[in-house]
């Protein structure tokens, strides 16, 4: 069938300025405030294309151009063991990741396929550009197996410590390439290396937060979550390394309340953090629109410290203009820390409830969901959603043969842009 690309214009947070998209938009222009730029689609109403396969069932409120092939959405189902063991009567889990049993079947197990599906469909199918992603880990798989299955050029920039996070059932195309900051580094390094390659114009920035489609593809949880239950949700859990997937949930939320036919209520939110790295609870904890200070000496020690590696970036979209802090004070609800023997025991006690292993970040939103329930921030009869962000590894490495790769390049952060520029386009023959 022949797709046709989802009619929309940016709203700009923080001005309310209303425009078209020029194609790759990550800010408002004519703007100087720092702030997310929101898709405001034509259609208000939330419908399901069932025309369409996979992700892109959720295609009428995403941003893109095209489909491609191999996508799978999130699966929300009514949780019965972990809610009796809880105490919760309507506890409702997204799954995404690899659990066949309930037809979750994301091959790299992990939500970040989501953001890949939308932000990898809003690019044009003439883009000459290579696209640049940063990644602790799991972005970085989702992408490299998204642009490899749709011959997508793609640079990956990531810590070198965090290699072993980019396995594959396949060997991937040449058109993916990976370039890793050196030993001892972390997120916000490979960040610093991806900016460096972007000075130059033959690649192209995907933008992270700021990007609609990111946003507006992790928000297809919500909308798995909406087409189960039939209504929005009273309360959200979600462990967070950026802040971006609650962003993209409450965004979702308001667009569910347009519509009208599913509630007039905002859900509140409740993501947590992996103690010690906990910059975005802290700030919260001090009422507090600026971050908190963090050396980069500090964050590379709390990273090091914390199990949940994907849970380290020290430059989230916390303070501008319809980030998280806006989020969470519009919205309601609170962020929670959790420690490392938390998610420990959390993550075994999921598997045996629910019968799936789930990576140590989604245990962290478990233990802060025990954590609310005990506190008596939840009440046992509302309506809850547990946004499980990633599991089933273990499942799909007895289900099929794994292979990892390597870094094409690794390469020092503090070499001057120049020079990187040069050796990255020579991997690409540009």
């Amino acid at each position: 069938m022949t797709f046709t690309p989802t009619k929309y214009k940016l709203m700009n947070c923080a001005t309310g300025r209303i425009f078209d998209d020029a194609g790759w938009t990550l800010a408002d222009p004519e703007c100087d405030t720092p702030a997310m730029v929101r898709a405001v689609y034509e259609d208000k109403k939330f419908e399901i294309s069932d025309d369409l396969d996979g992700f892109y069932r959720f295609s009428k409120w995403l941003p893109v151009k095209r489909t491609l092939k191999h996508s799978h959405a999130p699966v929300t189902y009514r949780s019965e063991a972990l809610a009796s063991c809880l105490g919760l009567e309507n506890l409702y889990i997204t799954f995404s990741g690899y659990f066949p049993k309930i037809g979750a079947c994301m091959e790299t197990c992990s939500f970040k396929e989501t953001e890949a599906y939308s932000v990898c469909a809003r690019l044009p199918e003439d883009n000459k550009r290579v696209l640049v992603v940063a990644s602790a880990g799991n972005t970085a798989r989702a992408f490299a197996k998204v642009c490899s299955d749709n011959n997508i050029p793609l640079l990956l920039s990531v810590p070198q410590d965090n290699i072993s996070a980019l396995w594959f059932h396949r060997p991937l195309n040449d058109c993916v390439k990976i370039i890793a900051a050196p030993a001892g580094c972390d997120y916000f390094d490979a960040i610093v290396l991806a900016d460096k390659v972007c000075k130059s114009p033959k690649f192209l920035a995907e933008g992270g937060a700021k990007n609609i489609a990111r946003r507006d593809g992790m928000g297809t949880t919500l909308l798995s979550a909406v087409e189960k239950i039939g209504r929005i949700p009273d309360a959200y859990f979600q462990a967070i390394g950026s802040g971006t997937g609650t962003i993209a949930v409450w965004e979702n939320n308001l667009r569910l309340i347009e519509d009208g036919r599913f509630g007039s209520h905002k859900m509140r939110l409740y993501p947590s953090q992996n103690d010690p790295f906990t910059i975005m609870y802290d700030s919260w904890k001090a009422a507090s629109r600026a971050l908190v200070p963090l050396s980069a000496e500090e964050a590379r020690h709390q990273a090091a410290e914390i199990k949940a590696k994907v849970l380290s970036n020290r430059k989230p979209p916390y303070s501008l203009a319809g980030g998280l802090f806006d989020a969470i004070s519009d919205a309601g609800g609170d962020i929670y820390k959790v420690t490392n023997d938390e998610l420990g025991f959390w993550k075994e006690k999921f598997r045996e409830l629910e019968g799936i292993d789930i990576y140590s970040a989604a245990s962290v939103a478990v233990a802060s969901l025990e954590k609310a329930v005990a506190d008596g921030t939840v009440r046992k009869d509302e309506v809850i959603m547990l946004n499980i962000t990633g599991g089933g590894e273990s499942l799909t490495k007895e289900h099929h043969d794994v292979i990892y790769a390597k870094p094409d390049m690794v390469i020092d952060t503090y070499l001057p842009a120049e020079e990187i520029v040069s050796m990255v386009e020579k991997m690409f023959n540009i």
